[in-house]
């Protein structure tokens, strides 16, 4: 594979999938901060049929192999396995894992960081509220435009939150979205 991103050479979507709270935590504990039904829902409807690329951390935090979806594990320990994960020791490794299909990126933030490079698309949900933890993600930079945003109220215990999708603007000057 070419140094360049799959985003520039390859036809499909690498998705970011972040619930993220207002001051950038992500995780607490080793967990999510939050539940939030809808939020799960979305998790589900974004990611069910495609591979989910995720630290090892990330995939032992899960409540078990989630169905109808492939877990790719990038993991730095050469002795790690777990059943049902399919694991690379490198980013090439687990892009060759998914190979041509659309795939998200589920975490955690040093996944994110290692494959920045390859997002093609970012969903976020961010929660309007701060969490205390210790792992911390900042929202895409400039070269990024957020394309919708759906505002949610808080209700039934849970805090207000937005849906939030970006996408990579690769020329602000001829891309109408991107201005």
């Amino acid at each position: 594979m070419s140094g360049e991103s799959p985003g520039k050479d390859r036809q499909h979507e690498i998705l970011f999938i972040v619930l993220r709270a207002a001051n950038g935590c992500i995780a607490s504990g080793g967990k999510v901060p939050w539940a939030i039904s809808a939020d799960l829902k979305r998790f589900k409807k974004l990611t069910l049929g495609k591979p989910m690329v995720m630290g090892r951390k990330t995939f032992e935090s899960l409540p078990g192999l989630l169905p109808g979806r492939r877990h790719i594990v990038l993991t730095r320990d050469p002795d790690w396995n777990a059943e049902g994960a399919e694991v690379a020791h490198d980013v090439q490794g687990a892009l060759a894992l998914v190979g041509t299909s659309d795939f998200a990126v589920i975490g955690g933030a040093e996944i994110f960081a290692l494959m920045a490079d390859h997002a093609t698309l970012w969903e976020i949900t961010q929660v309007n509220a701060v969490a205390e933890g210790e792992v911390f993600l900042d929202l895409p930079g400039d070269d990024w435009v957020v394309t919708a945003q759906e505002d949610h109220a808080a209700a039934g215990g849970d805090p207000a939150y937005s849906f939030m999708s970006y996408r990579r603007c690769a020329d602000r000057e001829s891309s109408p979205a991107c201005a």
